[in-house]
């Protein structure tokens, strides 16, 4: 049985992507800094390890990855889906941004990914297995005051890049760009929303809808099998062809 674990696990984008590699026979060790939602995701199923930890943390992680090697007893890790990180691309105006919260961003996408791919590697290796790095639509087009999201977004398709050099041809690494993805039904119980979207909101994407956790979800199974085994080192735009499109001002 293949063995993934997913950072960011327990809501939105990563509770789709737990959720697909579970319908798939995978065993999936979830990692997030919501307890609560980790207890809502784990309930019940045994093929899933929950891991609290804030991704940016370096004890934390050492200690999550103890406990992930007692998991795994012995085994290989088949997968590392390095999708944590604070959700919210606004960071205000940068003339007002302190570089504390600046480095919010930068811990919670960049410093999560490096220390959970250091950790990792060691056992992809065993087995030959991928690292997926979640980035963003917003790494190739931004909106007003998004620098801290955007520079920490931008950070991992260059990672990306550099792992797939330095750790082929035993690991592969590749990249997934999301553009509009609605994650409120994939929260937690309390947070849950299912929004309606207006015709002008699907209009704007050439598929016609938003996207979902599934259309990524998807992506990352694919990327992570043997279909894939020749590709590495590359970044995939999923944003329903929202970045394509021409749009004039009215």
């Amino acid at each position: 049985m293949k063995t993934a674990l997913v950072t960011g696990g327990a809501q939105g984008i990563g509770k789709g992507i737990v959720t697909r590699l579970r319908q798939e026979g995978w065993r999936v060790a979830a990692l997030d800094l919501d307890d609560q939602a980790l207890a809502e995701l784990g309930a019940d199923d045994d093929a899933i390890l929950t891991l609290q930890a804030d991704v940016g943390d370096e004890d934390q992680i050492v200690t999550c990855f103890d406990k992930l090697r007692q998991w795994l007893d012995g085994q290989g890790l088949d997968l590392l889906v390095c999708n944590a990180g604070i959700a919210d691309p606004f960071c205000g105006p940068i003339e007002n941004l302190s570089l504390r919260d600046w480095q919010r961003w930068q811990d919670s996408h960049v410093t999560g990914a490096f220390l959970c791919a250091r950790s990792a590697v060691p056992l992809l290796r065993m087995v030959g297995g991928s690292i997926v790095m979640m980035s963003s639509s917003r790494a190739l087009q931004s909106e007003p005051q998004t620098e801290a999201y955007s520079a920490a977004k931008g950070a991992l398709t260059a990672l990306t890049r550099a792992l797939s050099v330095s750790l082929g041809p035993d690991i592969r690494a590749n990249c997934i760009l999301p553009g509009w993805i609605e994650t409120g039904p994939w929260q937690k119980q309390e947070n849950r929303t299912h929004p309606e979207h207006s015709q002008t909101d699907k209009a704007q994407h050439p598929v016609g809808r938003v996207g979902t956790p599934d259309d990524i979800a998807g992506l990352v199974s694919w990327l992570a099998s043997d279909q894939a085994g020749f590709i590495t080192g590359q970044s995939f735009v999923v944003d329903g062809g929202i970045g394509v499109k021409m749009i004039y001002a009215e």
